[in-house]
């Protein structure tokens, strides 16, 4: 497993981040910031309605009760309405912005490059893009709309307290500037607090995912209790650290909510003594104590806007640093004319932890055009590291790589990846039906030529299957053999149609007669350039070249 990778952003960065990742999400928060105005105003009327009719009904005040009463009402509907309005665009909109932002972040993963080794684990970067991406949306599309309507509030009621009580008003308004200096000591240690939890979180979901994916691999080393032993110690760091954010996070809240209620017991003194001294009716009253409310209300929102702030930029610095990669180079495919070969110029190539020992060096070697080439070499010699280069997965530390015609020849690149067909180590199946996994490489593949495909690669055993194409299987082709498997996996590369082939050990789990037949059913085809990575000598029969590579001392 490998560790994740930490690094703290300034305010200013993760804010621009934020603004960036705004666009396309402002209709929501537009309409969000829209019903929150409109309930503020809803509220506040209520305010001098519930005033009103009191007045009204304790004689202190002029005026038709059954009408007040119907103002009520149909304030009440209004609020109904809004909340069912408000609801609706959180849901429906919201899921959308984040499935948005979901395929966005995707798509930026699956366009970066790639440095022979992931830094992030799959289950962290998963949690990034599950948890992290649904508390950035929230946090634009609700939290700083609902922020505006906050501060309305609080304006609108401080304004309307301080024209019935202008002393009252200011003396419940006085105690907030003191949290306010408070709330910058609170986030910067809760920001820290929050991190440490959300790095648990994904080394939980990490552990997770890793022990599900090889659960045959943990049997048949008899590691059940070990794996959840493990997760065990892991999930008592995530309690722990919860623990210490929960603890911090109550203290805060403690030392504001007490505040506030000491606030609220002096405007109720100072409301009931008026009250007392016939200086204010008892709608008056109830009127000063839903404004001091709204006054508060407000403001003890403003504060919780504090820990909204620290968990979004938590969640934004995680998924800020999934755009660390630098993107591959992007265009248009350089769709070459068959048959291609792949030229090798003095190349040279180590992995990033591996510099003093280059894992090929000085290679010059040609993959000539429409034949068929066999790269031998012990484990660890650098043959699969030679297909990456050839697809420009990894660039060459020194030296060129070129993929070539009888009209051109420039250096391979992402761009020149259009003209490969290719089939990896081992079973690499999606869980899906056969179909699906075909359409992978060719979604507008007929039928037929499927059949085709299935046929060259003898794995045309799938129309005896009882649901032919549409058979099921889980992930890596569960329910299906190695051998079958493979089969597949190389009739999904011969239907992207290209010019070269590559195959890393693609046959590794068929019996020899039925790799003799495939390979003889790939040939006969006669438009294409193999490489053939493979451990079988007998492979070279059908091959018309041979790489031998050797491991770097």
């Amino acid at each position: 497993m490998l560790s994740s990778m930490s690094k703290t952003y300034s305010t200013g960065a993760i804010l621009r981040w934020l603004w960036k990742s705004w666009k396309g999400n402002r209709l929501q928060a537009f309409l969000n910031a829209v019903i929150g105005v409109m309930q503020v105003a809803a509220s506040l009327s209520m305010v001098w309605t519930v005033k009103y009719a009191i007045d009204i009904a304790s004689h202190t005040a002029e005026g038709n009760l059954l009408i007040a009463i119907g103002i009520m009402g149909t304030l009440i509907l209004f609020e109904f309405l809004l909340n069912i309005s408000s609801v609706w665009v959180r849901n429906i909109l919201g899921v959308k912005a984040q499935n948005r932002m979901q395929r966005q972040m995707l798509s930026r993963i699956l366009r970066s490059e790639w440095h022979g080794k992931d830094s992030l684990h799959s289950g962290d970067v998963i949690n990034r893009l599950e948890s992290d991406v649904s508390q950035v949306v929230s946090f634009l599309t609700e939290t700083l709309p609902s922020a505006l309507s906050v501060l309305l509030m609080f304006v609108g009621a401080f304004a309307y307290l301080y024209f019935m009580d202008d002393i009252l008003a200011i003396a419940v308004v006085t105690i907030i500037p003191v949290f306010a200096v408070l709330s910058k000591l609170y986030v910067r240690r809760m920001r820290q607090l929050s991190r440490e939890v959300r790095e648990s979180d994904s080394k939980v979901q990490s552990l997770l995912q890793e022990t599900v994916q090889n659960r045959v691999l943990m049997k048949t080393l008899e590691s059940e209790e070990l794996m959840v032993e493990r997760l065990g110690g892991q999930h008592q760091e995530l309690q722990d650290r919860v623990i210490r954010r929960t603890k911090f996070s109550l203290f805060s809240r403690f030392i504001l909510n007490f505040g506030f209620a000491v606030g609220y017991l002096l405007a109720f003194a100072w409301s009931a003594i008026r009250m007392y001294e016939g200086t204010l009716s008892f709608g008056g009253m109830t009127a000063f104590l839903q404004l001091v409310n709204r006054v508060q209300g407000p403001a003890r929102n403003i504060m919780k806007l504090a820990p909204a702030f620290v968990a979004v930029f938590t969640a934004a610095e995680r998924l800020m640093l999934l755009e660390e990669t630098p993107l591959e180079q992007q265009g248009e495919n350089h769709n070459m004319k068959s048959p291609c070969g792949i030229l090798f110029e003095d190349v040279t190539y180590a992995y990033p932890d591996g510099e003093e020992n280059p894992v090929i060096q000085h290679l010059t070697f040609d993959f000539p055009a429409g034949e068929c080439t066999a790269v031998l070499g012990e484990t660890g010699a650098g043959k699969t590291t030679l297909i990456r280069l050839i697809q420009s997965l990894l660039r060459p530390d020194s030296g060129n790589i070129y993929i070539y015609n009888k009209v051109e020849k420039i250096p391979v690149s992402p761009l020149t990846r259009c003209n490969i067909e290719y089939v990896p180590q081992g079973n690499s199946l999606l869980s899906g039906s056969i179909r699906d996994n075909l359409l992978i490489a060719d979604e507008k593949a007929t039928e037929e030529e499927m059949r085709e495909v299935l046929r060259i690669a003898c794995a045309d055993f799938v129309f005896s299957l009882p649901n032919s194409l549409d058979t099921l299987c889980s992930e890596q082709g569960g329910g299906l053999s190695e051998g079958q498997a493979q089969r597949i996996c190389i009739a999904r590369a011969l239907l992207r149609k290209r010019n070269i082939l590559l195959l890393d050990e693609a046959t590794s789990a068929l019996d020899p007669q039925t790799e003799a037949t495939l390979l003889r059913n790939i040939l006969s085809a006669n438009h294409h350039t193999i490489i053939f990575i493979t451990h079988r000598p007998a492979v070279m029969d059908y091959c018309t070249n041979v790489l031998r590579v050797e491991k770097a001392m």
